[in-house]
């Protein structure tokens, strides 16, 4: 099964990922979680500065994720479209093409969980933007996109609360199959 997290910045997605890998109903999953700071160390630009470039970098991983059984990732294909599509560096043509592309993977996801960042405060960990505005429209794309392409995702659960609380969802949910 794949399933990947969506979500805005700094809402506890990684943390998510990390509390479910304690668990003994996942000790058949791979568990991945975005290396920004790697990234940017090599010089990829992140963020608002991001290029086309540097988004299919973050998409090939992505991608790779979807290659793989059983995982539970951190980000979604719909995380880097949205950070496509809120780029100064992108212009709107190239934002267009890249997450029309992009899209077409959206599909092999079994499970997406979007994160819901109400209540979350914006936490710096030294690399990902810390603009409150710049994380609600990111949210806000990323809503957009689950919207113009929900006929391409097989099962998306809306997910709030404290950590505790969103682990029970993931939970709840994947038990019922």
């Amino acid at each position: 099964m794949k399933i990947g997290l969506c979500g805005t910045m700094s809402v506890g997605k990684t943390t998510l990922v990390n509390e479910l890998k304690k668990l003994p109903e996942f000790k058949d999953y791979t568990f991945r979680t975005e290396r920004s700071k790697y990234l940017r160390d090599m010089g990829i630009p992140l963020n608002t500065d991001s290029t086309v470039k540097g988004q299919s970098v973050f998409l090939a991983e992505r991608a790779s994720e979807l290659m793989q059984k059983n995982i539970i990732t951190d980000r979604t294909i719909l995380d880097v479209m949205a950070f496509a599509r809120c780029s100064k560096s992108i212009n709107y043509l190239e934002s267009q093409y890249f997450c029309n592309f992009a899209s077409t993977m959206i599909h092999e996801y079994d499970y997406i969980f979007y994160v819901n960042p109400k209540g979350v405060d914006i936490e710096d960990n030294g690399v990902r933007e810390t603009n409150s505005n710049y994380r609600k429209l990111i949210d806000q794309n990323i809503l957009l996109l689950i919207e113009k392409n929900k006929s391409k995702i097989k099962n998306l659960i809306k997910i709030s609360g404290s950590t505790e609380y969103r682990i029970k969802q993931i939970k709840d949910t994947l038990a019922s199959l």
